[in-house]
């Protein structure tokens, strides 16, 4: 699915195979395989069970490797990733019109 000027549907959308995309991020396949076991990213799959790995994989890829260089763990990395995923969504809930902290009850 793509739109005349939305990048966001464009960058969500699985493209790239395993191999390409292992190469733009300049990690090993094994490693790509290993992240999506330990739930760090989810690949789109084809009807027939091939990766496909959006612009979205390939810059959630760089932060695990920039993760990686800062010498976290896969585990604390997983950690980090939801807190950062859990303040983009605040922050979208935010900036929306009307827009205020949820809260609980």
């Amino acid at each position: 699915m793509t739109s005349g000027g939305d990048g966001d549907i464009d960058s969500a959308r699985g493209v790239y195979g395993i191999t390409v995309a292992a190469d733009l991020v300049g990690m090993g396949v094994q490693n790509l395989r290993l992240y999506e076991a330990r739930g760090l990213l989810k690949p789109a799959r084809t009807d027939g069970g091939t990766r496909r790995y959006s612009a979205d994989d390939l810059d959630r890829l760089r932060r695990i490797g920039e993760l990686l260089d800062s010498g976290l763990n896969l585990a604390g990395i997983a950690m980090v990733l939801e807190l950062e995923t859990e303040n983009d969504r605040l922050r979208h809930d935010l900036s929306a019109p009307g827009g205020s902290p949820a809260e609980d009850t």
